[in-house]
């Protein structure tokens, strides 16, 4: 599918058009506005090097992969899932059972294939696994708006003060323990359930274990040339033991 400049330029003042809605002044808000940016530009180059053919809609699909984070925001004043809602499925049900994807493709249609495409896309973008049964070309769609969305979370990790992240204290945070179930999730090469992060610092090392959940080379690349990983990998914990972790997860990561 192709998207033309003005399409583009179209879509993206009805999403900003809608994120000034929220509050701009909270930082959540400005936060996820800058990350739909950032992921749909990752999007678009990890499938004009994959897939060039559906590189419009990889754009589309991380322009509106988050939507459903700003209305989390104001119902519940919080990003965690766990405590609100499915951000993924609250996002796809505003979109396509609450009709907010008229509004914000006023003028630009979609066959029913790509707006089923779009929907699972969204749908999928945070599960842990995607579902059996996907077609090829959803499978690349997932794929790729999932990569684009952890090389950004990455991006946000190492720009943003962990102590906000984590809603921590310093101390808290360069004092804690890697759980061992986290360890070996490392040590494995597998991404982190949310349920066995039992330490402060267990999220940053299950931020760190995303790239190994990333679909494509291309993608890998990406992050190499970013930087914010290694800057992730270089915590000055005061915790001798999470010091050495550290060390050894430095130089056994390779991209």
């Amino acid at each position: 599918m192709i998207i033309t400049k003005e399409q583009k330029e179209q879509i993206s003042r009805a999403f900003s058009q809608y994120a000034e809605g929220y509050d701009m002044t909270d930082p959540k808000i400005r936060l996820k506005a800058e990350h739909t940016y950032k992921v749909a530009a990752l999007a678009q180059r990890i499938a004009e090097a994959v897939d060039p053919e559906n590189a419009g809609m990889a754009w589309l699909s991380g322009m509106l992969h988050d939507i459903g984070r700003f209305e989390q925001v104001r119902r519940y004043h919080t990003f965690i899932d766990a405590d609100s809602v499915n951000h993924a499925e609250f996002g796809a049900d505003l979109l396509f059972q609450n009709h907010l994807i008229d509004m914000l493709l006023k003028g630009f249609t979609l066959s029913d294939s790509d707006l089923r495409l779009l929907e699972r896309s969204i749908r999928c973008h945070n599960m842990y696994r995607l579902p059996e049964g996907l077609s090829d070309r959803e499978t690349s769609s997932c794929q790729i708006l999932r990569d684009a969305d952890k090389i950004d979370i990455l991006r946000v990790i190492g720009d943003t003060p962990l102590e906000d992240i984590y809603g921590l204290s310093t101390e808290k945070l360069r004092t804690a323990p890697v759980s061992e179930e986290v360890k070996s999730c490392f040590c494995k090469k597998t991404s982190v359930l949310r349920s066995l992060k039992r330490t402060p610092i267990d999220h940053l090392v299950g931020h760190i274990c995303l790239i190994f959940d990333l679909a494509y080379p291309v993608s890998r690349e990406i992050i190499a040339e970013q930087g914010y990983l290694l800057r992730l990998l270089s915590f000055p914990s005061d915790n001798p033991d999470t010091r050495a972790w550290f060390e050894y997860m430095r130089s056994h990561i390779t991209l």
